[in-house]
């Protein structure tokens, strides 16, 4: 099973991405999750650039959407709201037939951002029959240094909670898929 982790931060040095890419080390196996740390590199969506004009950078990001089995999404909030970043890239999926029906979940690395992660709902289950609100992890690395956040996750019971996240969500794929 292939899952996409996308960061919703255009930081380098993102509490976001090294939350997601100290998932990767924990993945169970059978499972690889690559990440997608590059949402500052997609240009801002407009219908006009759709289709043959599709830029190259989003191509890109709809072909590892494409591959995935499901998808993660692990977003900042900015002023209580899902940032320009994120919502610009799902607004290039959301016309595309990759995301109809990948199965998504959310992760996030802070104690706060509820309003964020309640829009980040609002807008996923509109975009994917396949969103599951209930596999959700929330470990708060706001603040820590991507090297701060590796050490965190390796602790036994942050580990425990990534992987019963990630085999949780497994389940809910295969379970799901077969109900298709």
């Amino acid at each position: 099973m292939h899952i996409l982790a996308i960061s919703g931060s255009a930081r380098k040095a993102s509490t976001n991405t090294a939350l997601l890419r100290a998932m990767q080390a924990l993945a169970p196996a059978g499972m690889t999750l690559s990440v997608f740390d590059r949402i500052d590199s997609l240009p801002v969506f407009s219908p006009d650039a759709e289709g043959e004009a599709t830029p190259a950078q989003v191509l890109a990001l709809l072909a590892q959407l494409a591959a995935a089995d499901g998808v993660i999404i692990s977003s900042p909030e900015y002023v209580r709201a899902i940032p320009g970043g994120m919502k610009n890239a799902i607004d290039w999926m959301v016309s595309r037939d990759e995301i109809i029906g990948k199965p998504m979940a959310l992760v996030h690395a802070s104690h706060r951002g509820d309003d964020m992660l309640a829009s980040l709902r609002l807008v996923l289950s509109t975009v994917s029959t396949r969103f599951f609100a209930e596999h959700f992890l929330r470990i708060g690395v706001v603040g820590k240094s991507p090297q701060e956040v590796q050490e965190q996750m390796r602790a036994p019971h942050c580990a425990q909670q990534v992987t019963a996240f990630l085999q949780g969500f497994a389940q809910a794929i295969r379970r799901d898929g077969q109900a298709l």
